[in-house]
């Protein structure tokens, strides 16, 4: 005896005796590897005595909240959380203890079901034999549901006797428009119900022939269609009837939704599909018990119908309970999958492996994009990114002297966007042109020859991105935690906020309000053209055919504006500077577009819309298509207004914005030789922008919270990346790199939410549209606009701006940065809970926020002056500031607020692991000292 060894760990002997007695059957019911069980839809139906007769009717149902038929059986209650008291929960498992009990019974008709159900209650001495006949009898009484009228209110109504032919021909309408919205609520319902689903019945009722409760639970051994005892064509798989003495219809109908409930719970419903005798299914509802939560009954109405929550708490967690595999599973890598020893040595190690994990995939990436969903995708990231290029080609042009300008900006959108679309790892990114690469330019023209250095600084940053490629550079975005992605993303996006304000107030400076307009003093405002002096000299030689001309015989008064200035004449009035305020109708159409798009957006969740309608397909349009209608909207009322608003203005010409240059850079000219390898230092910043810049959004993107299954790509973006800087140096297009505002708008408009969600139930999210094929278009017609001028040229610049504001708005959302940032102006009360205040106290939460605030603060000085050549390395310093922040914060701290680092974390496993080598060693010398005193005993 004292050499016998335990078979299990102490791990596994620690987890088991830690459940209760009820948990640990269950472990051994649920842990076997079954196919998942069929969701479950419940209805419980009551018997009604009406006139002597007796019928079942239904008056509640479950799919995954619980619905009740209102007073008056006209409609369904909103679905809610079912409230069940604790005494009824009781007595379901009283009836369960002392009822009938078959399991897997071979059943395919409802008389057969009874007749065994009776039969099985004779044997056991549950009933006596002269009943038989009435149990029956009820049992087998027609059943009635929510989506049939009564007989009774229609055939037998006053209104039929004819007495009345208007009277009875509106009974009529108003009956045939009953059974018809009935039907439409009917289908729509059936859409809820997922198609391999099985169905559970409740029937509950009191007659005047029993003294004691009549009850079984029955479980089929397959699902059966038993006629009409279901108000939809789902098959049947449970019955649960308990019938008792007459004065208890209120204790008897809270048993049943007990029972209904229990049937739609994950965990009960796997209970009683696996149950192998009465004893697992007490054990089932004794685990029920042990997470139910109970509320005084002093401090809530049970009156008050809880809405169903946003977001439920996953079975999956639930379950795990009772299995003896560990909870805690990794999330593996950004990369989609662990990289082999073998393919970690072997040269551009990481390259092919990106490669390998998307060719699968690649013609899925085609097909899979032909979706409704795409075109409002195409139409809002085309009009972002052609926004974007005008606006970055207007300002490249003024900083290269039209070197490159909105010309070279379309066609190096085109060509970047559609290759890397194309053939990037992550076709969901968007290439464009960013701020500090547009303040690297303005420093590069100086009196060197502008654009064969730059060709020079391309070809060797495409050499040093083609090194980080080969060398696996991008490794490092392991050690980029959500720091250093807020902190960058929070950047971007307040950019994209501010530039959309500054645009807007510089509309106000170019046409400005006219503040002295006085009502009263309308009479003399007016504005006059005075003729020039004979004698003065003309400077434009344009107009040196004029002098001869005879200016006498002009009736100054009724020449325009610019015939006045063109004929040399000068506008004199208090009204000659007056503008009508354009100012005011582009700030309409600025926020307009802004807070219609929100609204729209936002229309999916509302309530609007008859349920006879498709409404979610409805909503879902609508909140697709925000953006395009809200900028048709406000297009259509500048049209109607018919001021002259700045409009967009795109190239009709394909030629380059300056005349004296080609397409084609020559890599040798007037600079020195020198400047061929000096040109190497510079690149090597470009380089470090790019890399940061591109690896941070990618990293953005290829979170886990968008459910992403295809993989990433780091390595081979990188390197089309670097390939397409050496080809836009040669054909002297702007450099692009990932845009991460405009990559997180692609992303959120490809979002996919389920369709057939329970009644109540939220559409759960789930995943994203992964294509190339929105991609390859938005760079097609962007390469395609300058045929296009002719229909852009109507949308006004107010709408564009608009768009972007709500772009950089948009892509906070879900930014914990942002939500910390606006705890400093909540009291501690109003605070929402957020799962990091339950495990971290507030004064640290608004120390590292603070920390945030000033790196971010730097990072946008920087960018806002001359120092912005040294913008690159400072955003690899964010990756030092949060190294530094291990010294001030514990890790269970950053856990909540960040992400651990790898080596950080790989010490804290080392340190636990090294823990529980010590207590399993300490265990082992007290279990050996126990067998060394056993052994003396005996």
């Amino acid at each position: 005896f004292a050499k016998v060894k335990p078979v299990f760990s102490l791990k596994n002997f620690i987890h088991v005796t830690l459940l209760s007695p009820a948990a640990e059957r269950l472990r051994h019911i649920l842990r076997e590897e079954d196919e998942p069980t069929p969701t479950l839809f419940t209805e419980m139906d009551t018997l009604q005595h009406e006139g002597g007769e007796m019928e079942w009717k239904e008056s509640a149902r479950w799919v995954k909240f619980e619905e009740k038929v209102e007073e008056g059986g006209e409609r369904w209650s909103k679905p809610h959380v079912s409230t069940l008291s604790l005494h009824s929960l009781f007595e379901l498992r009283t009836c369960l203890q002392t009822g009938c009990i078959l399991l897997d019974l071979e059943g395919y008709s409802l008389p057969q079901i009874v007749d065994d159900i009776i039969e099985k209650q004779v044997q056991d001495g549950l009933i006596a034999p002269e009943i038989r006949e009435k149990i029956s009898f009820v049992l087998l009484r027609k059943h009635r549901h929510q989506t049939k009228k009564p007989i009774h209110r229609s055939l037998n109504s006053p209104s039929f006797s004819g007495t009345c032919l208007f009277k009875s021909s509106l009974s009529c309408i108003s009956t045939l428009f009953f059974c018809l919205s009935c039907q439409l609520d009917h289908n729509k319902f059936m859409k809820k119900i997922p198609r391999d689903a099985e169905a559970s019945n409740v029937l509950i009722g009191e007659v005047d022939f029993l003294d004691k409760p009549f009850v079984a639970f029955v479980r089929l051994a397959q699902a059966a269609t038993l006629g009409g005892l279901t108000e939809v064509p789902v098959p049947t798989r449970f019955l649960f009837v308990l019938l008792g003495p007459n004065g208890k219809a209120k204790s008897y109908n809270e048993i049943g939704r007990a029972m209904a409930t229990l049937m739609v719970d994950d965990l009960f419903s796997d209970v009683a599909y696996k149950a192998r005798d009465r004893e697992d299914l007490i054990a089932g509802i004794d685990e029920f018990l042990d997470e139910v939560i109970v509320l005084p009954p002093g401090e809530w109405d049970p009156k008050i119908r809880i809405e169903p929550p946003k977001k439920l708490p996953s079975a999956e967690m639930r379950k795990s309970v009772f299995s003896l595999n560990e909870l805690g599973q990794p999330n593996g890598n950004a990369g989609g999958g662990a990289a082999s020893a073998e393919d970690e040595e072997i040269f551009c190690g990481g390259l092919w492996l990106d490669i390998k994990r998307k060719v699968p995939w690649f013609l899925s990436d085609f097909y899979e994009g032909f979706h409704i969903q795409s075109i409002s995708a195409v139409l809002f990231i085309y009009l972002g990114c052609i926004t974007n290029a005008i606006t970055f080609g207007g300002l490249l042009g003024d900083a290269t002297d039209n070197y490159q300008g909105v010309m070279e900006s379309f066609l190096g959108t085109a060509l970047a966007g559609v290759v890397f679309c194309l053939f990037g790892g992550q076709p969901l990114i968007i290439l464009s042109s960013t701020g500090p690469i547009l303040i690297f330019e303005k420093l590069l023209n100086n009196d060197i020859d502008y654009m064969e250095i730059r060709l020079w600084i391309g070809l060797h940053s495409c050499l040093q991105c083609l090194i980080l490629v080969a060398t696996d550079a991008s490794y490092i975005i392991k050690y980029m935690t959500r720091f250093t992605e807020e902190g960058f993303s929070s950047l971007i996006s307040f950019i994209f906020i501010s530039d959309a304000l500054k645009k807007m107030m510089s509309i106000f400076n170019y046409y400005p309000i006219n503040r002295d307009f006085k009502p009263d003093y309308i009479t003399s405002y007016r504005c006059d053209c005075q003729a020039p002096d004979q004698g003065e000299s003309d400077p434009d030689p344009t107009r040196l055919n004029l002098r001869q001309f005879n200016f006498s015989a002009l009736d100054w008064n009724q020449l325009s504006k610019k015939e006045c200035l063109w004929f040399g004449g000068s506008l004199v009035g208090k009204s000659c500077k007056y503008v009508p305020d354009l100012a005011m109708l582009s700030f309409i159409l600025f926020f307009g577009t802004y807070s219609m798009t929100i609204s729209l957006k936002k229309f999916k969740a509302s309530r609007y819309f008859p349920t006879k309608c498709r409404t979610f397909i409805l909503r879902k349009l609508i909140s697709d298509f925000a953006i395009f209608m809200s900028i048709m909207t406000f297009v259509g009322l500048d049209m109607l207004m018919g001021l002259k608003t700045p409009k967009l203005i795109v190239p009709t010409e394909f030629k380059p914005t300056r005349p004296d240059r080609g397409w084609i850079v020559m890599p040798f000219g007037k600079n020195p030789w020198w400047m061929c390898l000096a040109s190497f230092v510079p690149a090597l910043l470009v380089t470090i922008l790019i890399f940061m810049d591109q690896q941070i959004t990618a990293v953005i993107v290829n979170r886990k919270e968008n459910k992403l299954k295809k993989g990433c790509g780091y390595h081979l973006d990188l390197f089309w990346v670097g390939i397409l800087m050496a080809v836009c140096s040669f054909m002297g297009l702007p450099w692009y790199v990932a845009a991460t505002v405009i990559s997180i708008a692609h992303i959120d408009s490809l979002k996919m939410e389920s369709e057939s969600s329970a009644p109540g139930e939220q559409p759960q999210f789930l995943g994203v549209r992964e294509q190339r094929l929105t991609g390859v278009l938005v760079f097609v017609l962007t390469g395609v606009s300058v045929f296009l001028a002719p229909i852009l040229q109507y949308i006004p610049m107010p709408v564009l701006y608009g768009v972007f504001l709500y772009m950089g708005v948009a892509s906070l959302h879900g930014i914990q940065f942002w939500e910390r940032m606006k705890l400093f102006l909540m009291p501690a009360k109003h605070q929402p809970d957020f799962v990091f205040l339950r495990h971290v106290p507030l004064r640290r939460v608004h120390l590292f926020t603070l920390v945030q605030i000033t790196c971010l603060a730097v990072l946008w000085i920087l960018k806002s002056t001359m120092a912005a050549i040294i913008f690159p390395v400072m955003i690899l310093g964010l990756m030092v500031v949060r190294k530094m922040l291990d010294l001030i914060f514990s890790q269970h701290d950053l856990a909540w607020l960040d992400d651990i680092l790898p080596d950080k974390d790989k010490k804290r496993k080392e340190d636990e692991k090294k823990k529980k080598e010590k207590k399993k060693a300490g265990k082992s010398e007290e279990h050996n000292n126990s067998d060394e005193e056993v052994s003396l005993d005996f």
